[in-house]
């Protein structure tokens, strides 16, 4: 299938563009964003993807303010791939690599925004994420990442907030690959195994002259899958920190995290990580936990757009077992900074108290 992207030299097989090298139903091609501002008043989550093998665009919109969680969504048969919209929500690259736009459009539901991004320092590497389960490839991806400020306008609920590019932070990663996407497939051999299993971490922060990368994919038993600890600075310069350690805080019965202290024991350096606003993003966004609602998932022929308002409360239950994302506070050595405090306990997580996939911290 000839697309708009076929008139230019960007090929990497010779397939037409419109056809990834890879036949799997789980290739994926996304944004992530997230924007808060730093007096803790919201988190907003955001995000649009391709999934050019299951013939799927969709996109989100997810704003934590007070007891609520509003969200607009929507999704459509994937067109020509240079088309980076569906429904009321679009992501706009002004200038790659360092300045972009997310747009969701006024509609009869609560969230409409207009911001722009203007990134803090180079954008980054991050390391391959392959993950493999009983000879399946269940994740193969590529990300890049970098910190940034925002600005422009969000409405919610009828009240509009001016966002300024001084207290308002976020990170943004754009990734590739393989990994679960779509109507859920039948598990086979592969029922009752997590390959996401133990601890998730992911923590990129913003300074004044540097930027902190930090993630963390560790099992139950301490063995490491994925990890990166890095200090890049404006200029591109990147220090490498060394094996990071980790002391997590959960609030009482939950796997919701209150506190952390990061610490490179080789670069001697240890981040006091205090988060401030927490979204419940695994719930009406996409990523897994609703039956009718999937990243990738074909909800019909025509463009659907749904919106809703979820209460903490009601969610917070069941989005603990999920990917939380919080805005935080990291401080070290006098270096005072902004960021996203990401994290999952999946099954059990022995050092923290979790001794099954169900029960909470102490």
């Amino acid at each position: 299938m000839v697309t708009s992207w076929d008139d230019y030299p960007v090929h990497q097989t010779s397939e037409f563009v419109a056809h990834p090298a890879t036949s799997d139903r789980n290739f994926y091609d996304r944004y992530y964003f997230n924007m808060f501002d730093t007096s803790g008043e919201y988190l907003a989550i955001f995000g649009y993807g391709q999934y050019p093998n299951l013939g799927v665009n969709d996109a989100f919109v997810d704003v934590r303010l007070g007891t609520e969680q509003h969200i607009v969504r929507a999704s459509a048969p994937l067109g020509d791939r240079m088309d980076t919209g569906v429904g009321p929500l679009r992501v706009e690259v002004i200038k790659p690599l360092e300045k972009l736009r997310f747009i969701v459009e006024p509609t009869e539901h609560s969230v409409a925004m207009d911001v722009v991004w203007q990134g803090h320092g180079p954008t980054i590497e991050e390391p391959n994420q392959y993950l493999r389960n009983k000879g399946r490839v269940v994740f193969n991806t590529q990300r890049i990442a970098q910190m940034g400020n925002w600005s422009g306008t969000l409405t919610v609920a009828g009240t509009d907030h001016r966002i300024d590019a001084e207290n308002h932070w976020g990170s943004r990663d754009r990734s590739w690959g393989v990994r679960p996407v779509g109507e859920p497939e039948a598990d086979g051999i592969r029922k009752g195994s997590n390959v996401m299993a133990g601890m998730w971490n992911y923590f990129p922060m913003a300074f004044a002259d540097h930027c902190i990368y930090y993630i963390n994919h560790e099992e139950n038993n301490g063995h490491r899958k994925l990890m990166q600890a890095e200090r890049v600075w404006l200029d591109g310069t990147v220090d490498e920190l060394g094996r990071p350690e980790h002391d997590f805080t959960l609030k009482s019965g939950t796997r919701i995290p209150t506190h952390a202290t990061i610490r490179f024991p080789e670069a001697g350096i240890e981040i006091d990580c205090q988060p401030y606003t927490t979204n419940f993003l695994s719930i009406g966004t996409g990523y897994g936990m609703d039956a009718d609602w999937r990243h990738g998932m074909y909800q019909g022929p025509d463009v659907v757009v749904q919106g809703l308002v979820l209460e903490v409360d009601a969610i917070a239950g069941m989005a603990q077992y999920g990917v939380l994302d919080q805005a935080a506070r990291f401080t070290y050595d006098g270096n005072v900074g902004h960021g996203l405090f990401e994290s999952g306990f999946f099954g059990p997580f022995e050092r923290y108290g979790m001794t099954d996939g169900a029960m909470g911290a102490p």
